[in-house]
């Protein structure tokens, strides 16, 4: 029988990565924390009809890549794919509605899609994301986007362009999506067959299509940028100029359409050049119908997610936090054993990083694990020159020792630690 593995699409972080990851994440949450965001957390599955009247069952998310399965009370759920839609439903249900307007959350949790494993890309993964709702203001717009402009800066995520885009909205979008459908349906045959579907469900989906023949097709297409409303158009110049105000650089892209029915208006997208073609590092944009079909009043939304994947392979060096203990304690004798495990305890209760032998070692080798622990201080409990209340305090650094009693020796630590930084 062969070893288990990790499922497909799947990944363990091992505790120097997942330290990584916590880094990353704890930056993400106090940039979060400046432009008052405040974190919610939603379940991990959701009833499936969320997903199919929020997403979109046009959308490729819904019609293949969602896990989905009957509970015990033969209910169909569904494995979150996505984080806007269920936030939006919290928003419904716990009436939010009554808050100040908008409503700022972030998140950080798992999504699960089943898509071909690829760099960055995989069944599970993790991803952190924003989302203002209630507020029509296209000054949202431009503050979700230069939240995330702020946490790509922050970690150092290399080679970033800015894309943008415009969808229109109900008054406007319909006579697109008619237009564009025409033509589409004029160059029929030149298309792929994912795209001829996407055709009739969606015409919108096609300009997603990575195929060249497709993609020569949508270059010739009516643009919607030209078919906006005037309150449209308003709101989209309005937000450009505010990003540029934010010191970004947004360049027009006519094929940004995200990969979800509920986006009206803005779309954003933020690309870099660390990660080959599939470049995308996180985006999203305007989704002012998605409350209302998900059963809730008329309400305005934007917000936008960003693999966790992805940063990391963008970034110029993840950030690795010292792990490394304040104080290692040593047992010189196995009767001293007992009061060394006391002494960590209380090094730990003083607000101090501290370990000790768990593997049966001797004097010598504690110390060897002391310096391999990268450890700063070692505190030797049992030595037989010393008082049991005492332990002696060895610097590793230089190998400067002071004996100190039980009590004083947290005091002692910080003092030594305070010294070296």
């Amino acid at each position: 029988m062969s070893a288990p593995r990790a499922p497909k699409g799947t990944y363990d972080l091992l505790p120097q990565e997942a330290a990584r990851r916590d880094a990353v994440v704890a930056t993400a949450a106090r940039i979060f924390a400046a432009y008052g965001y405040r974190h919610i957390v939603t379940p991990e599955f959701e009833e499936t009809g969320l997903f199919e009247r929020g997403v979109g069952e046009a959308t490729d998310i819904v019609r293949k890549e969602m896990y989905t399965f009957l509970d015990k009370g033969e209910r169909s759920l569904t494995l979150r794919p996505e984080g806007t839609a269920p936030i939006c439903r919290a928003y419904v249900e716990h009436g939010m509605h009554k808050w100040p307007q908008p409503v700022k959350v972030w998140y950080y949790c798992p999504m699960f899609r089943y898509e071909k494993p690829q760099a960055g890309r995989y069944r599970e993964h993790y991803q952190i994301g924003a989302e203002a709702i209630g507020s029509a203001d296209p000054a949202v717009d431009a503050e979700v986007v230069a939240l995330l402009a702020a946490i790509f800066a922050e970690l150092g995520v290399e080679g970033v362009t800015l894309n943008m885009n415009s969808m229109g909205d109900a008054v406007c979008r319909p006579a697109y999506v008619e237009t564009l459908r025409a033509y589409l349906q004029g160059r029929e045959e030149e298309l792929c067959g994912d795209c001829r579907e996407r055709l009739a469900l969606n015409p919108l989906r096609t300009f997603d299509c990575k195929v060249e023949s497709c993609r020569a097709v949508l270059d010739e297409a009516p643009r919607i940028a030209d078919h906006l409303c005037g309150d449209c158009r308003e709101h989209f110049d309005t937000v450009l100029e505010l990003v540029r105000a934010a010191g970004l650089e947004p360049r027009l892209d006519f094929r940004l359409v995200r990969g979800l029915d509920y986006y009206t208006r803005t779309t954003f997208e933020f690309s870099s050049d660390r990660l080959g073609a599939q470049s995308g590092v996180g985006g999203g944009g305007r989704y002012d119908g998605l409350v209302e079909q998900i059963g809730g009043a008329p309400t305005p939304g934007v917000g936008w997610g960003s693999g966790l994947e992805r940063i990391t392979l963008a970034m110029r060096e993840p950030p690795l936090p010292d792990a490394s203990p304040d104080v290692y304690v040593v047992s010189v004798t196995d009767d001293a054993r007992a009061a060394a495990f006391d002494v960590v305890q209380a090094l730990r209760g003083g607000g101090l990083r501290a370990d000790l032998d768990l593997a049966g070692r001797s004097p010598k080798g504690q110390l060897k694990q002391a310096a391999r622990s990268g450890a700063a201080l070692a505190a030797f409990v049992g030595l037989e020159d010393l008082d049991a209340g005492h332990v002696r305090l060895r610097v590793m650094a230089g190998g400067k020792e002071t004996d100190v009693s039980r009590e004083a020796l947290a005091a002692a630590a910080r003092e030594h630690l305070g010294t070296e930084a």
